[in-house]
């Protein structure tokens, strides 16, 4: 029976991290993973596949509205979608066959297979030829992230009626997509269709999309997907869905109770996701759930069974891939006896569509509930030199600091490279910065990070430059 120091269920971000982490420091590692190729949701169902298709579809919406401005002239362009879906295949291999390189450089033994507990040391690695293989591990990583979700009354048949993983292999663009939900998916993969052509209609529960991000961010993004023409069905609650032939009817109550209907070609179901514990044998190991199928951990992320651990989507917390990751390497520190630390009011939130969305540290409506005396800043980004250079004018950087310290509590961001710019505000919340210590840090002009300094200067002392 090969045995191991740590072994690692599922290769995701956070897993194929903690497996890394765990080889760097000295640990002898496995990793067990039950598809062909690594990276878990993310590199192959997720994020970078979705990027992929943003990035395809933003360069046909600016070759389509844009090119022109710039004095670029082209013919008509065309939507190829099957030679997108044909480079966001080559972009996951490219990807995966990255990490691939990392487990063999690092000395990672990788088992293709199901892994399931047969006791807390003991697991059975079920390979897709039926044959098994049992391995010993000192420490245990449950790293086996989530799957969509969906409403108990909707069939998921995966051609017409939907989930993101079919959503990113269409083999035509939607006449009408209307996708049921309102959050980071949802708005993304609508984002992809809408500029191919598709029109795109959003059901959504609640008041507002992006609900768990800052409320400004929300309206805001609300205001330009709008304009970009993406409509929206707000305070809207579905009771069924149905398919017929090539068509899918969805039926949903609005604010005032009122019945309402919206028909499409496809409906892509965007409502969440739950963790992924199928198949584990967790009770063989006497690993406990809470009540809402998640893996419990203590504050060291350890299970009820000492020797074993969990990360990412299977926990508690944001389901972000930077959150898994921070916590493998948490994991694979602590095992070390090392003394790691997660600040989780500090791991960014980002929706990629363009604007691109980020928020980090306390929204507005937090601190309101916390009774916390605050004070805020914003700028809008058509106000930088640099966004009516690129064209990019949409959006605002939002920041809230102390009221009596002017110490950054939060940071909010709709415009151009929000994804990228949001580290800014990381670092000066892990640095515990005021507002003053932003506003008076140069920043290279002309650029999109100079809209966060003026946001400073107007949250420590209303007195931003160029507004």
């Amino acid at each position: 029976m090969s045995q191991f120091d740590v072994t690692v269920i599922g290769s995701g971000p956070g897993g194929y991290v903690a497996a890394i982490r765990a080889a760097q420091l000295g640990f002898t590692t496995a990793i067990i993973e039950k598809y062909p190729t690594l990276g878990g949701t993310c590199l192959n169902v997720g994020c970078i596949p979705s990027k992929a298709l943003l990035d395809s579809s933003e360069h046909f919406e600016n070759a389509k509205h844009n090119f022109a401005g710039h004095g670029i002239i082209i013919n008509e362009p065309q939507a190829d979608i099957a030679r997108m879906i044909e480079r966001k295949n080559e972009v996951i291999k490219q990807n995966t066959d990255g990490i691939s390189y990392l487990m063999n450089k690092n000395k990672i033994t990788v088992f293709e297979g199901v892994g399931s507990f047969e006791s807390a040391t003991q697991i059975k690695v079920t390979k897709n030829d039926g044959s098994t293989e049992t391995i010993e591990s000192k420490y245990t990583i449950i790293a086996t992230g989530s799957k969509p979700s969906s409403l108990p009354f909707i069939t998921l048949d995966k051609e017409r009626v939907i989930t993101s993983t079919e959503a990113l292999n269409l083999k035509e663009i939607p006449k009408h997509l209307v996708v049921i939900g309102g959050g980071v998916i949802g708005l993304e993969l609508g984002s992809v269709y809408l500029r191919l052509g598709a029109q795109v209609t959003v059901v959504e529960f609640m008041d507002k999309i992006i609900p768990t991000m800052d409320g400004a961010l929300s309206k805001e993004l609300t205001k330009v997907l709008k304009k970009q023409g993406m409509k929206f069905m707000l305070s809207t609650a579905v009771s069924a869905v149905e398919r017929n032939g090539d068509t899918v009817k969805i039926t949903a109550k609005d604010k005032k109770g009122e019945e309402v209907t919206v028909e499409g070609d496809y409906c892509l179901v965007s409502v969440g996701r739950k963790p992924y514990t199928d198949g584990l044998g967790l009770e063989k190991a006497g690993v406990e759930l809470d009540e809402r199928g998640r893996v419990k951990v203590n504050d060291h992320l350890q299970t009820n069974v000492a020797n074993i651990y969990a990360i990412g989507d299977v926990i508690k917390g944001a389901m972000l891939a930077h959150k898994a990751e921070e916590e493998g390497v948490f994991v694979a520190e602590t095992l070390a006896g090392q003394k790691p630390h997660i600040n989780y009011n500090l791991i960014p939130g980002v929706v990629y569509t363009w604007p691109e969305v980020a928020g980090v540290g306390k929204t507005e409506e937090q601190l309101k509930e916390e009774g916390v005396a605050y004070k805020v800043g914003s700028f809008p980004m058509r106000a930088l030199g640099r966004s009516r250079a690129s064209g990019d004018v949409d959006g605002l950087v939002k920041i809230i600091a102390d009221e009596k310290t002017d110490e950054v509590l939060g940071m909010h961001i709709v415009g151009a490279r929000a994804a990228d710019l949001i580290a800014e505000g990381v670092i000066a919340m892990e640095f515990r910065a005021s507002a003053e210590d932003i506003a008076r840090s140069s920043h290279a002009h002309p650029t999109y990070a100079e809209a966060i300094k003026e946001a400073a200067l107007d949250a420590t002392a209303k007195r931003p430059i160029h507004m």
